[in-house]
């Protein structure tokens, strides 16, 4: 099925794994997909061209944070959020709503929007969907999320409804502001809705509903991965996948360790973005085809391999594991963008690998075969 924005091209047999493309101003993206995380316009130790050569085709931008510093306004000016930190291909900004909502002793919350203080230096701000909006403009990304509440887990019933609502009309509120403004910049904008409805099948299904009556040209599931049993994500993630259009992308958001991309992607995910790898290779934790291991570790110190031999990303080619630790024991900095460019390449030929599977109908061996060789080490 085709639209302007996404084309679905292919649906594993027997299963729920898809395998489409996205088409924005700049550039398309081949889903499914993971989205390295630059909450602050830049993913962490990586420049442009180091994700370019990991294969990179769109990474995500944080409205909370960009708005706070150095501000949309500034970024307006220098031409959008492109030109502002030399990337050129497509961009997706959160609307800042997950980091809001965390700080819950600097915001007070109501239907109109979230009055909260800056974690920086205390100054007070409102976001409402408008303002949000207007902010996702001046910053230019090629995607951007509309304003949501993530609810804590648990969560209650009654407030999971009443924040599932409020999260609805902030969505037509958003959807009405930006079809009322015109882009800023030269290029196309799209907006996506956000599904909540905490562990609640029934309200996950209302959000659904809600969403897609209003129409947007995507759709993201929020609020899982915030404290709730694995299993439980799994089967929300499902029902909302099993609900949501066929012709349009499905964006989980904040999702996560390796297996669970491979869990979701066969459940009918597109799209990912989580900040595991590279704050897990920061710290000096990689993930190879066999598992994850910690290569700051001793067992390392003599070991001249590769941190994966199979693997073909600039640090695996000329760098072996005893060199990587040295660097982190050395406190060189070279160390945590090593492993972090690693994690990254991991990641993407990670679904590079699955988008191949299921275009061959074999996703569900692939599937197994990931299993057996990644658990080896666990």
């Amino acid at each position: 099925m085709v639209n302007k924005f996404f084309t679905l091209e292919h649906v594993n047999d027997g299963g729920k794994a898809r395998a489409g493309r996205i088409l924005t101003d700049h550039g398309e993206i081949q889903t499914p997909i993971f989205m390295p995380v630059g909450t602050q316009g830049t993913v962490k130790t990586l420049p442009p061209r180091d994700l370019l050569d990991a294969g990179a085709q769109i990474i995500l931008g944080n409205t909370y944070h960009l708005y706070l510093r150095p501000g949309d306004q500034l970024i307006r000016e220098t031409g959008g959020l492109h030109r502002f930190i030399s990337w050129q291909r497509p961009i997706l900004t959160d609307s800042g709503g997950y980091q809001v909502f965390s700080l819950a002793d600097l915001r007070k919350l109501t239907d109109e929007g979230v009055e909260f203080q800056s974690h920086f230096d205390g100054s007070k701000h409102l976001f409402t969907p408008e303002k949000v909006i207007e902010i996702e403009r001046n910053l230019g990304a090629d995607i951007v999320m509309v304003l949501d509440e993530c609810t804590a887990y648990p969560c209650d019933f009654e407030y999971a409804k009443k924040s599932h609502l409020r999260t609805l009309e902030w969505a037509k509120r958003s959807k009405e502001f930006m079809r009322e403004n015109s882009p800023v910049h030269d290029y196309q904008q799209f907006l996506f809705g956000i599904v909540q409805g905490s562990t609640y099948d029934e309200l996950r299904r209302e959000s659904v509903e809600g969403l897609t009556g209003i129409g947007f040209d995507g759709y993201a599931i929020g609020g899982l991965a915030v404290g709730e049993p694995k299993t439980e994500m799994f089967e929300l993630t499902e029902i909302c996948c099993d609900h949501l259009p066929e012709d349009q992308p499905r964006y989980l958001m904040g999702i996560g360790k390796p297996e669970d991309l491979v869990e979701s992607i066969g459940l009918g995910v597109d799209m990912f973005d989580c900040v595991i790898p590279t704050r897990n290779g920061r710290n000096g934790q990689v993930f190879t085809r066999n598992g994850v291991l910690t290569v700051k570790n001793a067992e390392y110190r003599n070991d001249h391999n590769p941190i994966d031999e199979d693997c073909s990303c600039y640090s695996c080619r000329n760098f072996s594991r005893a060199y990587i630790r040295h660097l982190f024991h050395a406190g060189e900095v070279l160390g945590l963008q090593l492993a972090s460019l690693h994690n990254v390449h991991y990641y993407l030929e990670l679904v590079r690998n699955a988008r191949r599977a299921i275009q061959e109908n074999r996703y569900q061996n692939w599937t197994k075969e990931f299993y057996q060789q990644y658990k080896t080490n666990q």
